[in-house]
């Protein structure tokens, strides 16, 4: 029984236990995959690898690393990926899914220099392609004030031993610069695009910047793989503008995926040219060349303004990148675009002459809105970008695997019908997800993400995924939105969780200053995932739509309407606004100048209200330290680790303080701050507080419980302390959902249920994985 269950037994409050909350709030796939799944089994995340774990030893583990292309063991257990930042491909064994392990990496740049790019597995074997190109210009200042040169485009393929040391048994020069590799469902070739990628900062003649053509053009590279590695042969298939008449800049091919299927077909896109080839590998010569085309596509939001408008048509060529068989004569895919084009969607054609037979429109980008993963900072460029594509079988079902590279997800869909591809699921990933590795042998998915800042506290990983019967209780998605005029509620960054007064299955969130607009959410718990099924913008005293808030904290009033936190950039913007039940702005209320004048940008991080009219009051949490933002400190007053609670009564005006001891951490350069105030009675609040990692590194994602006293202090008086109990140490549950362990735990409240909730901010994706942890705690007491 943990304090606050205490507290509540004492006054005569039944509880039911919820010590623990790991196992209670995730069900946790078991330490191996499923032998024989159900047949329409779903996909579950059991594990995320951060490959920084993997790195050679003396290496700083915040360098810069990268998990870009994976690929695995013939016998499911050895996977391998392309850290392109380190110059090295790293191994991790999976014999165990849901514990993976570093098993090292070979330094692909040492000696010869080069980055890899992609890699495939056969046998004992890794086949490792590295650029060797230089793209003078594109980083070096000498270039400002002449035409900077093309450049030259070189690479190899290097043969890895997969046991360790994981040792070069050979390396073969390719003449050009490659991109992608795929070996061939039977061992006996392996195909390579070999890209020769145009220079961004050239101009061609006649041209602008970046733009086609620039020789050399690209071509396609066959390894016939009988023998030993030592014992291969190389040839090469040219794509004369000839062959690839009708595409973009056809003289300048460049070739960026290829995909082989059963019968050595390969296929292949020319991303900067706008198509696709087909090429016969036994006879190293071209099938079909054809345009993807251009689609048009009405109902997205690509414009960047910070708001939810998927009003505006996107007519563009598709551009594709990922290309896969996914049935008889059908390749499918993922239109991320380049410099000319991009359609934020995924496409079937028929590989024999291009002919459309499915186009995802705007509906992939509509997952993203639905998830809240939509990213706004990119709307206005390729949105959701889907770059990866994947195809297999699991339990009999053929899958297709599309991978948004800007919203962090990956989307399932059930291919038994391939012109005609039903969504099933979305899987979260880390930040930026481009290889995508069915390994259906073992019922797993693993997912390679290339995006890493450990100053941003976002790593590359490879999170693997079991597939089988669905777990009770599956972590992802905990909230989706329902749809509004045929599209999405579009939602992100919840701020803010607030019970409604009277309603036992609903919530109120809001969201905080990574959207234009101050936005407030009608949550239905009554079943899970959670569903968004309104949304109420913030309007101000003309009725016009409130820009520029920062909403922290919400509380409904039982009188009605809200009162709400809107945190400042400065001491003196931080503000409690009374809304009415229409969400319009009736009153502000500053806090007080001796008070605002310490805390800089640190601010109101909460609010709650107890009791109805002259007896209302409303208490409002100070994220950090009145000092932690100010070089005058006053001797006497408050501590370095004392944070303010404020308690504000309407009636009279007056403002009263609370003093609240944060928890230290042993993270260098780490802050503990409050992110939450909930009134469990008149006379008890439920604090959240947290630091300011996520990870391998998160600590502290807590909530207490104070007793407050009748009578604060004023002013900058000497603070009146509280005592602090733990109500609960939700790390076990966010680190049950296997992703990347939010950092923002930012939203805690008691429904009209009597249940507890949580909820993360994702921060509007702006350096963060944009994935949401919803939390339904269980019943915290019986009223």
């Amino acid at each position: 029984m943990n304090p606050l269950q205490h507290r509540l037994a004492l006054a005569g409050v039944g509880v039911v236990a919820i010590g623990g909350l790991g196992a209670s709030l995730v069900t946790v796939l078991g330490g191996t995959a499923a032998a024989e799944p159900a047949r329409h089994g779903v996909f579950s995340r059991i594990a995320t690898y951060p490959v920084f774990e993997n790195v050679p030893a003396g290496t700083d583990p915040a360098d810069g690393t990268v998990a870009e292309i994976s690929a695995v063991s013939e016998d499911g257990n050895t996977l391998a990926y392309t850290d392109a930042a380190g110059g090295r491909i790293g191994f991790v064994d999976i014999t165990n899914p849901s514990a993976p392990k570093g098993l090292g990496s070979h330094d692909v740049s040492g000696g010869k220099g080069g980055s890899p790019t992609s890699v495939s597995i056969v046998g004992d074997h890794a086949l490792v392609v590295v650029d060797e190109s230089t793209y003078p210009g594109l980083e070096d200042t000498e270039w400002e004030d002449e035409e900077p040169a093309v450049g030259t485009r070189a690479g190899r393929i290097d043969v890895v031993s997969l046991a360790a040391p994981h040792e070069e048994v050979a390396s073969y020069d390719l003449g050009g610069q490659p991109d992608s590799i795929a070996v061939s469902p039977d061992g006996t070739y392996a195909a390579i695009a070999m890209e020769n990628q145009r220079n961004e900062a050239v101009t061609p003649a006649g041209g602008e910047e970046g733009d086609l053509p620039q020789a050399p053009a690209g071509s396609v590279k066959v390894v016939g793989l009988d023998g030993g590695p030592t014992e291969w042969s190389i040839t090469d298939v040219a794509l004369p503008a000839s062959a690839l008449k009708g595409l973009a800049a056809p003289e300048d091919a460049e070739p960026e995926y290829v995909d082989i299927n059963s019968e050595n077909k390969l296929a292949l896109t020319l991303q900067e040219n706008n198509g696709v080839a087909i090429i016969d590998l036994a006879s190293a010569s071209i099938d079909q060349v054809w345009s993807a085309g251009n689609a048009v596509v009405p109902g997205v939001d690509a414009t960047k303004d910070g708001r939810f408008d998927p009003v505006d048509t996107v007519d563009a060529p598709r551009e594709p990148d990922a290309i896969q068989w996914v049935g008889d004569g059908l390749v499918a895919t993922a239109n991320e675009g380049d410099w000319k084009g991009g359609t934020r969607g995924w496409t079937v054609f028929r590989a024999t002459s291009g002919t459309v037979v499915w186009d995802a429109g705007s509906s992939f980008e509509d997952l993203a809105t639905k998830h809240g993963l939509h990213n706004n900072d990119r709307a206005a460029k390729k949105g959701v970008e889907p770059e990866g594509i994947a195809f297999d079988t699991f339990g009999g079902v053929p899958y297709a695997f599309v991978g948004s590279e800007r919203s962090n997800f990956v989307a399932v869909y059930d291919m038994r019908t391939p012109s005609s591809p039903k969504f099933k699921q979305v899987l979260p990933a880390t930040n930026g997800p481009e290889g995508l590795l069915p390994i259906p042998s073992r019922n797993l998915l693993a997912i390679s993400s290339e995006e890493d800042s450990a100053e941003d506290l976002v790593r590359a990983s490879v999170s693997v995924y079991g597939f089988g019967k669905a777990p009770k209780g599956a972590s992802f998605p905990t909230i989706e939105s329902a749809s509004r005029n045929g599209k999405p509620i579009g939602w992100g960054a919840l701020s803010a969780l607030s019970q409604v007064p009277g309603e036992r299955d609903e919530l109120y969130a809001a969201s905080d200053a990574a959207y234009a607009t101050g936005r407030i959410y009608t949550l239905s718990v009554k079943r899970s995932p959670a569903v968004i099924r309104d949304v109420l913008e913030v309007t101000d005293a003309s009725g016009s739509v409130a820009e520029g808030l920062d909403i922290e904290g919400l509380a409904a009033r039982r009188d009605g309407g809200f009162w709400v936190a809107n945190e400042g950039a400065t001491g003196a913007e931080n503000s409690l606004l009374r809304l009415s039940r229409k969400g319009q702005i009736t009153e502000t209320v500053a806090l007080p100048a001796e008070i605002a004048d310490k805390v800089g940008k640190w601010g109101l991080e909460g609010v709650t209200v107890t009791g109805t009219g002259r007896d209302e009051q409303v208490y409002v949490a100070l994220q950090r330290p009145l000092w932690a933002d100010s070089t005058a400190k006053e001797p006497g007053v408050d501590g370095a680790s004392t944070a303010r609670i404020g308690r504000y009564t309407p009636a009279t005006g007056e403002w009263e303080w609370f003093g609240y001891g944060l928890e230290s951490t042993a993270v260098g350069g780490d802050w503990i701050g409050l992110s939450e105030i909930t009134a469990v009675d008149d006379d008890t609040l439920a604090v959240v507080e947290r630091d300011k990692q996520a990870g391998t590194t998160a600590a502290i994602k807590r909530v207490y419980t104070v007793d407050v006293p009748r009578h604060g202090t004023t002013g900058l008086s000497p603070v009146t302390p509280l005592r602090k109990r733990l109500a609960y140490d939700l790390l076990p549950a966010l680190q049950g959902t296997h992703g990347w362990t939010q950092e923002k735990l930012e939203g805690f409240t008691v429904g009209a249920d009597g249940r507890a909730y949580a909820v993360t901010d994702n921060d509007g994706l702006d350096n963060a994985t944009g994935e949401t942890a919803f939390l339904d705690l269980g019943k915290a007491f019986k009223r």
